[in-house]
């Protein structure tokens, strides 16, 4: 998976938007102002994305590609190699878990109106 690839699957979702955070380089991937992944522009080395806390461990343990969130909460977020074995349709269903656990955690208010703007 390359920079453009992932930013295509990122911004595939509804309601999803690309922001620089932390600095001019970090791309953050968020829905309802909330976000769901984040990336390196200038390297693509990794990926950093939320997950559930019991998930995070299990795939840590699993892939040697997959470690604890980089400069994030450790328990709520893991970052991928993307220059490791993985497969990428498999990177692609983390990323949109992701963005299905944030939408999960969305306040009620901001899902009915996530719900009620077309795709």
């Amino acid at each position: 998976m390359d920079i453009e690839e992932f930013r295509d699957h990122c911004l595939s979702f509804k309601a999803a938007k690309e922001e620089n955070a932390f600095d001019e380089k970090t791309l953050a991937f968020k829905v309802m102002d909330k976000i769901f992944a984040l990336a390196d522009e200038e390297s693509f080395k990794r990926v950093t994305i939320k997950c559930d806390p019991v998930k995070a461990v299990t795939l840590r343990r699993l892939y040697p590609e997959v470690k604890p969130g980089f400069h994030m909460n450790k328990k709520h977020w893991n970052s991928i190699d993307t220059e490791g074995r993985l497969d990428d349709e498999l990177i692609k269903e983390w990323i949109k878990d992701s963005y299905e656990l944030v939408v999960d955690n969305l306040p009620r208010k901001k899902q009915k109106k996530l719900e009620a703007m077309e795709s």
